[in-house]
């Protein structure tokens, strides 16, 4: 697995969909859980599979009508950085509302 380069609030936003699923999501079930536009979400999913961090998989076929999904989930090792990421950005976020001044 390889480290990313840039870990924005977009990045973070999709593992931790990725993070509080116990099961594959989709790209559009993502893209809503988030609220990132799919120019956004689509690419970084892209990116984390390519550097290993995720899987995915077309799913199987179904009685559902319309076309397939891509399935995405963390691999293991995938899962162990997304904590670790999500939980940095959280300590950021802590530290941004202590600094930021009161809006009177």
């Amino acid at each position: 697995m390889e480290p990313l380069g840039r870990i924005g609030a977009a990045t973070v936003d999709v593992l931790r969909v990725l993070l509080d699923s116990d099961r594959p999501r989709w790209g559009l079930e993502i893209i809503k859980l988030t609220g990132r536009p799919s120019g956004s979400v689509y690419p970084l999913l892209e990116r984390l599979e390519r550097n290993g961090w995720l899987t995915s998989h077309w799913e199987e076929v179904t009685e559902r009508r319309g076309p397939r999904r891509r399935m995405y989930e963390l691999t293991a090792e995938g899962a162990v950085a997304a904590r670790r990421v999500s939980a940095q950005a959280a300590t950021r976020e802590a530290r941004q509302r202590l600094i930021r001044p009161r809006e009177a």
